[in-house]
């Protein structure tokens, strides 16, 4: 039986990791200084919830096959301080998804935004079809246990992060992957903490390209300009196939693609998703559907979790949540729900909570981002600020970042409850976005005042 050790155990994906290695029949432990739920009660319910949290170097011992080792973890973590001592073979996770695929067609799909997307309607169309398939992805998806699935499936369909891989390795996670099939999606500044430099940001997705093989493919978004010019720069002399957006039109607020064969209607919507949607179909085309087995199972596709997700809904109003905080996709989320209901008030929320978004100098990145907004609110945790250390930013401020003087601001999660549960929400679409929870806000108040408008 394999044995393997997991320091920081806790975390999304590390957790969804442990998770499928313990369906495989491994021995799996780990540990972590905090675990949040779900990770908690995931952990707990398969028999590897650690007793105390912390981290304990005496659980580090010889027969180990190896350390997974999480992003969340330090340098000087002393388990893996001791696991280095005693010889045992560390891997971020990344390293360990490409030893455990090294004899399957690994496709990988990268990009500033959109990964998580077009990752889960891969996998939907996939399942859908019956394919035999592993994945590994950054959210949870509906039909879906686990965000990792590790098989004796020939294909695995990886989300490819360009965050760093681990605390001892400060290159992107997505080279490790060693992809087959690569898709980039979209190219924008993100992870200013660690990219402070644009022109190196954009030299990442440089790398990736170049590293397709000469038998793989690079499938691109040339609607972007930043990626169409990489990849026609590209070394690579696999072959590219450049996309757009799907052509589709909107009746009555739904989407309906156009196809060779007629209309298809799709519960995602806006331009965004329609790119998306582009490439997830070159990809299931790539690994052997046909377009027509792709429209057959993309109409029940709902979207991945917070992704343009509808918390409540009325006769004339929807409540929308999503995971939108960088610059590129604020403006794509504000831009699809204004778009697709443009008859209807739209009230924008946005909590700025990365280190990105809350520095002042990558504020200017917001320009014009929530501009088809009817009301456009910010949201800053003053605590959340202190912690990254960073100088709590004024109305004003954000009013010239965001190039929107009717912006308002607000720093304490009662009033803006407040705020919202005072708007009437007739004829008005509520869309908040976040990759936190507005310091704990009760959305419950917020759904039932939809459910007041019920016809």
């Amino acid at each position: 039986m394999k044995k393997y050790h997991f320091i920081a155990i806790g975390g999304a994906v590390m957790h969804n990791l442990s998770l499928a290695l313990v369906k495989k029949g491994y021995q799996i432990t780990g540990s972590d200084d905090e675990i949040y739920e779900p990770s908690r009660t995931r952990l707990e319910k398969a028999g590897i919830l650690p007793e105390k949290l912390g981290w304990f170097p005496e659980k580090i011992h010889a027969d180990l096959d190896g350390i997974i080792l999480g992003m969340h973890a330090r340098i000087d973590n002393p388990e893996l301080i001791r696991a280095q001592e005693l010889g045992i073979p560390v891997y971020s996770f990344p390293e360990f998804i490409f030893n455990q695929s090294q004899d399957k067609k690994r496709v990988v799909i990268a990009g500033s935004h959109g990964k998580t997307s077009i990752t889960s309607m891969i996998l939907h169309v996939l399942k859908d079809q019956g394919m035999d398939f592993d994945y590994l992805v950054g959210a949870q998806i509906e039909g879906f246990e686990l965000m990792v699935r590790l098989s004796d499936a020939p294909v695995i369909v990886i989300e490819g992060d360009e965050y760093l891989t681990s605390p001892i390795d400060r290159t992107p996670k997505f080279f490790h992957y060693r992809h087959d099939i690569a898709l980039v999606s979209g190219i924008a500044w993100d992870h200013f903490n660690v990219f402070p430099d644009f022109e190196e940001y954009k030299a990442q997705f440089s790398n990736l390209m170049d590293r397709t093989p000469n038998d793989g493919k690079l499938i691109y978004c040339e609607v972007d300009p930043l990626v169409k010019t990489a990849s026609e720069k590209s070394s690579t002399k696999g072959q590219k196939q450049p996309y757009q957006a799907h052509p589709a039109k909107i009746i009555q607020g739904k989407t309906h693609l156009i196809t060779p064969k007629g209309e298809v209607e799709i519960g995602i919507f806006g331009d965004h998703n329609l790119q998306n949607l582009q490439g997830a179909l070159y990809i299931c085309e790539s690994l052997g559907l046909s377009p027509d087995q792709f429209y057959q199972s993309i109409p029940t596709f709902k979207g991945a979790a917070k992704r343009q997700e509808i918390l409540a809904q009325s006769e004339n109003g929807i409540l929308f949540r999503d995971f939108a905080h960088a610059p590129s996709k604020l403006k794509a989320t504000v831009n699809a729900v204004k778009n697709q209901f443009p008859e209807r008030k739209l009230i924008a929320v946005q909590e700025l909570h990365t280190y990105s978004s809350l520095n002042k100098a990558f504020l200017p990145n917001y320009a014009h981002t929530m501009d088809e907004a009817d009301v456009a609110v910010i949201y800053l945790n003053p605590h959340a600020v202190a912690l990254k250390k960073l100088e709590l930013m004024d109305e004003a401020t954000l009013q010239e970042g965001f190039k929107r003087k009717d912006l308002i601001l607000f720093t304490e999660s009662a009033a803006l409850r407040d705020f919202l549960l005072a708007r009437d929400y007739s004829h008005t679409n509520l869309l908040l976005m976040s990759s936190g929870n507005y310091d704990n806000l009760d959305l419950e108040p917020l759904k039932a005042k939809f459910q007041t408008h019920e016809a």
